[in-house]
């Protein structure tokens, strides 16, 4: 019955052994099923990202295009303006000579208006000392 009971013993070490080496297995699988999972979630975070950023080398470079165009059309409507001025200022600039040296050279002796409401400059008396 001992030997019985030793061989006993003995299949039962066997079987704890063979179990502990399905478990160490089993977590060996599930420790590369990690790695390989985070390796796959990272190719797929590299590729996510490479097409988005293709994507908005794409969208940046359409309105780039976009803001040249609209600085063209407002180089060409100061232009368009400024030419206007300068042709305004060439075609009135003799008159606005002219009356400028009028006001400056022609002078009219008047006397103030509130002056007049008084009677003239005869009718006032100063009491100065």
């Amino acid at each position: 019955m001992a030997a019985q009971h030793s061989q006993g013993i003995q299949t039962l070490l066997e079987a704890e052994k063979e179990a502990a080496k399905i478990v160490q297995q089993a977590r060996q699988y599930r420790v590369q099923r990690l790695k390989d999972a985070r390796a796959e979630a990272s190719k797929e975070i590299d590729e996510y990202r490479l097409a988005k950023d293709a994507e908005f080398r794409d969208f940046e470079a359409s309105h780039v295009g976009n803001t040249t165009n609209a600085q063209a059309a407002v180089d060409k409507e100061t232009d368009i303006k400024l030419q206007a001025t300068t042709e305004a200022f060439e075609a009135n600039k003799d008159q606005v000579i002219e009356k400028l040296l009028d006001r400056v050279v022609l002078i009219k002796p008047e006397l103030h208006r509130n002056l007049k409401k008084l009677g003239g400059a005869e009718t006032q008396q100063h009491d100065y000392p």
